[in-house]
């Protein structure tokens, strides 16, 4: 039985709250269609993740969007890495890996390994140089790595996985993934999910907001 965590670090679905990068051409009210659609494909799918315990680390209230088999957490105070850092030293009963909102089209296939083959360290890259997914074989001693790690710049990413190396993990690189932040983004992510992706729907009913 794996004793792998997985945690979600997300936002309540709240217009003008999230994905306000989409607005325009997006409404808030669409953007946060968008957001909650993503969300939901997120958290389906890694219940199809074999895991030890699932956690959604929320900022803000759970809604119906939520399906059964989570635990939900509050975010401590502070910036991103701060709160990434809380979640890590909250739960780190063995390995732990987090992701974010923003990939709908992540599948079980994309995470096949993790916290069981070996490594330090799991990274997934964003491709805006960012990172959509980081896991960690000892959250409790080396989860303060996050800390001090500027965020959402094209260089968040690099910078996260050099903190990683510098202090001897061995990391595994996980496949690069597109966040979902502008309308071009939401185009070409939607285009990538699975069948069945209630992001892809989202995207298609809110199509006329393009025009």
């Amino acid at each position: 039985m794996t004793l792998l965590t997985l945690l979600v670090i997300a936002k309540q679905p709240l217009p003008g709250r999230v994905k306000t990068r989409l607005t325009p051409p997006y409404t808030p009210e669409e953007a946060a269609a968008l957001a909650e659609a993503s969300l939901t494909d997120t958290l389906n799918t890694l219940l199809r993740v074999p895991a030890h315990r699932r956690v959604l680390v929320l900022q803000g209230t759970p809604g119906p969007w939520l399906p059964p088999g989570y635990e939900v957490v509050p975010q401590t105070p502070g910036g991103l890495d701060e709160r990434i850092a809380a979640a890590f030293a909250h739960h780190a009963d063995g390995p732990a890996l987090l992701v974010g909102m923003d990939t709908p089209h992540l599948t079980p296939g994309h995470l096949t390994g993790v916290g069981e083959d070996g490594h330090d360290a799991w990274f997934g890259p964003a491709a805006d140089g960012g990172f959509w997914a980081l896991g960690l074989a000892d959250p409790a001693r080396t989860g303060h790595l996050v800390r001090g790690v500027p965020m959402s710049t094209d260089r968040t990413g690099a910078i996260q996985r050099r903190r990683l190396t510098d202090a001897g993990l061995t990391v595994r690189d996980l496949p690069v993934l597109r966040d979902v932040d502008t309308a071009a983004d939401a185009t070409e992510v939607a285009a990538l999910c699975p069948p069945g992706s209630r992001f892809a729907a989202a995207v298609t009913a809110h199509t006329g907001a393009l025009r």
